[in-house]
């Protein structure tokens, strides 16, 4: 086959031995892995944020204070679901690397990109009914509400 610089390229059949695609599978991986830490790190920071805030709000004995902590579980909760979507997205990437590459129909051009799969939207709304983030969030809020309520 001849490429459009007029020099003859090579195809060759990309196994999973080769090298390129051990790293592309490598780093697909750790972005995989990067955005579950996100999420994680989205649940931590959150419960750090929503005990200062209620340990600020017993220390001035006001009831209004506790639902300062709602702000926080609301921006996290929505970075989390933003994290988790692309986690899930990215985990489809790879899954259809893996299926091309044991179909034989994986273009060596896709070892070079990175990619979430397509699908933005689905996987947020999919994210939102995760068992990782629906009972968590409300779950707060429902305990700092409590806690304005009864102060």
């Amino acid at each position: 086959m001849i490429g459009a610089t007029g020099c003859e390229m090579v195809t060759t059949q990309l196994t999973v031995d080769n090298s390129a695609v051990q790293a592309h599978l490598g780093m697909m991986q750790d972005v995989i892995r990067r955005m579950s830490d996100n999420s994680r790190s989205c649940k931590l920071w959150c419960v750090t944020l929503v005990a200062a805030a209620l340990v600020l709000a017993a220390s001035v004995g006001n009831g209004i204070y506790p639902l300062l902590a709602l702000v926080p579980i609301i921006a996290l909760g929505f970075l989390d679901v933003y994290y988790l979507s692309l986690e899930q997205r990215f985990r489809n990437s790879y899954n259809e690397f893996v299926w091309k590459l044991h179909d034989g129909s994986l273009d060596q051009t896709e070892v070079f990109v990175i990619k979430p799969s397509n699908g933005t939207m689905r996987h947020l709304w999919k994210s939102t009914r995760s068992a990782s983030v629906w009972p968590f969030y409300p779950a707060l809020a429902i305990v700092i509400v409590a806690v304005a309520w009864f102060t």
